[in-house]
Protein backbone atom coordinates (compact mmCIF):
# COMPACT_ATOMS: atom_id res chain seq x y z
CA UNK A 1 0.00 0.00 0.00
CA UNK A 2 1.96 2.88 1.39
CA UNK A 3 4.07 5.10 -0.81
CA UNK A 4 3.31 8.05 1.50
CA UNK A 5 4.28 8.36 5.15
CA UNK A 6 5.02 5.36 7.38
CA UNK A 7 5.92 5.38 11.05
CA UNK A 8 6.67 2.15 12.87
CA UNK A 9 7.99 0.78 16.11
CA UNK A 10 8.01 -2.42 18.08
CA UNK A 11 4.55 -3.98 17.66
CA UNK A 12 2.92 -1.17 15.64
CA UNK A 13 2.90 0.61 12.29
CA UNK A 14 0.96 3.65 11.08
CA UNK A 15 0.73 4.83 7.48
CA UNK A 16 -0.76 7.64 5.39
CA UNK A 17 -0.96 7.77 1.60
CA UNK A 18 -3.32 10.59 0.57
CA UNK A 19 -3.44 9.37 -3.05
CA UNK A 20 -4.94 5.97 -2.13
CA UNK A 21 -8.65 5.14 -1.69
CA UNK A 22 -7.81 3.52 1.63
CA UNK A 23 -5.30 6.16 2.64
CA UNK A 24 -4.58 5.00 6.20
CA UNK A 25 -2.83 1.95 7.56
CA UNK A 26 -2.77 0.68 11.13
CA UNK A 27 -0.86 -2.48 12.04
CA UNK A 28 0.04 -4.59 14.99
CA UNK A 29 2.56 -7.38 15.36
CA UNK A 30 0.70 -9.89 13.12
CA UNK A 31 -2.14 -7.93 11.50
CA UNK A 32 -2.87 -4.78 9.50
CA UNK A 33 -5.85 -3.00 8.03
CA UNK A 34 -6.22 -0.09 5.65
CA UNK A 35 -8.56 2.76 6.66
CA UNK A 36 -10.52 5.38 4.78
CA UNK A 37 -9.73 9.04 5.40
CA UNK A 38 -12.73 9.40 7.74
CA UNK A 39 -11.76 6.26 9.68
CA UNK A 40 -8.14 7.40 10.02
CA UNK A 41 -9.21 10.86 11.22
CA UNK A 42 -11.55 9.30 13.82
CA UNK A 43 -8.82 6.82 14.83
CA UNK A 44 -6.17 9.52 15.35
CA UNK A 45 -8.53 11.85 17.19
CA UNK A 46 -9.88 9.03 19.37
CA UNK A 47 -6.42 7.77 20.32
CA UNK A 48 -5.37 11.32 21.25
CA UNK A 49 -8.46 11.76 23.44
CA UNK A 50 -7.98 8.40 25.15
CA UNK A 51 -4.31 9.18 25.84
CA UNK A 52 -5.27 12.53 27.36
CA UNK A 53 -7.98 10.91 29.48
CA UNK A 54 -5.67 8.18 30.75
CA UNK A 55 -3.04 10.80 31.69
CA UNK A 56 -5.62 13.01 33.41
CA UNK A 57 -6.99 10.07 35.42
CA UNK A 58 -3.60 9.21 36.92
CA UNK A 59 -4.08 11.76 39.72
CA UNK A 60 -7.53 10.34 40.53
CA UNK A 61 -6.51 6.70 40.97
CA UNK A 62 -4.53 4.71 43.49
CA UNK A 63 -1.40 3.07 42.07
CA UNK A 64 -2.98 -0.40 41.84
CA UNK A 65 -6.22 0.73 40.17
CA UNK A 66 -6.84 -0.15 36.54
CA UNK A 67 -8.96 1.91 34.20
CA UNK A 68 -11.02 1.26 31.07
CA UNK A 69 -11.95 4.18 28.81
CA UNK A 70 -13.87 4.08 25.53
CA UNK A 71 -14.17 6.48 22.62
CA UNK A 72 -16.73 5.94 19.86
CA UNK A 73 -17.76 7.51 16.56
CA UNK A 74 -19.97 6.25 13.73
CA UNK A 75 -16.84 4.82 12.08
CA UNK A 76 -14.77 3.39 14.95
CA UNK A 77 -14.84 2.22 18.57
CA UNK A 78 -11.67 2.52 20.67
CA UNK A 79 -10.79 1.26 24.14
CA UNK A 80 -7.82 1.91 26.42
CA UNK A 81 -7.48 -0.54 29.30
CA UNK A 82 -4.90 -0.75 32.07
CA UNK A 83 -2.96 1.67 34.23
CA UNK A 84 -2.75 5.35 33.26
CA UNK A 85 0.95 5.02 32.42
CA UNK A 86 0.71 1.54 30.85
CA UNK A 87 -2.39 0.48 28.95
CA UNK A 88 -3.45 -1.56 25.94
CA UNK A 89 -5.38 -0.08 23.04
CA UNK A 90 -8.07 -1.79 20.98
CA UNK A 91 -10.30 -0.72 18.09
CA UNK A 92 -13.23 -2.04 16.06
CA UNK A 93 -14.28 -0.57 12.71
CA UNK A 94 -18.03 0.02 12.76
CA UNK A 95 -18.87 1.19 9.24
CA UNK A 96 -18.75 -0.52 5.86
CA UNK A 97 -16.33 -3.42 6.04
CA UNK A 98 -15.44 -4.63 9.51
CA UNK A 99 -12.09 -5.04 11.17
CA UNK A 100 -10.44 -4.86 14.54
CA UNK A 101 -7.02 -4.79 16.11
CA UNK A 102 -5.17 -4.18 19.33
CA UNK A 103 -1.81 -3.18 20.69
CA UNK A 104 -0.22 -4.31 23.97
CA UNK A 105 0.89 -1.76 26.56
CA UNK A 106 4.48 -1.91 25.28
CA UNK A 107 3.43 -0.70 21.80
CA UNK A 108 0.99 2.07 22.78
CA UNK A 109 3.45 4.87 23.76
CA UNK A 110 5.17 4.72 20.36
CA UNK A 111 1.87 4.63 18.48
CA UNK A 112 0.51 7.60 20.45
CA UNK A 113 3.75 9.54 19.85
CA UNK A 114 3.51 8.87 16.08
CA UNK A 115 -0.09 10.15 16.01
CA UNK A 116 1.17 13.39 17.56
CA UNK A 117 3.64 13.91 14.67
CA UNK A 118 2.92 15.16 11.13
CA UNK A 119 1.17 14.16 8.97
CA UNK A 120 -1.00 12.32 11.53
CA UNK A 121 -1.16 15.28 13.91
CA UNK A 122 -2.75 17.34 11.12
CA UNK A 123 -5.59 14.85 10.51
CA UNK A 124 -8.53 16.58 12.16
CA UNK A 125 -12.26 16.42 11.38
CA UNK A 126 -12.42 20.16 10.76
CA UNK A 127 -9.92 19.96 7.86
CA UNK A 128 -11.69 19.74 4.52
CA UNK A 129 -10.99 16.41 2.82
CA UNK A 130 -9.62 18.13 -0.30
CA UNK A 131 -6.97 19.84 1.86
CA UNK A 132 -5.71 16.48 3.19
CA UNK A 133 -4.03 15.58 -0.10
CA UNK A 134 -1.48 18.35 0.51
CA UNK A 135 -0.38 17.01 3.91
Amino acid sequence: MMSGHIRSGEGWRLGWDPAADFCGLVSGEHWSIELTTAELIDFCQGVRQLAQTMTAMAAQLMAEERLTCEQETAAIWLEAEGFPAQYSLRFILRSGRRGEGEWPPTAVPGLVAAIDQPPFSKLRPEIALENLKSL
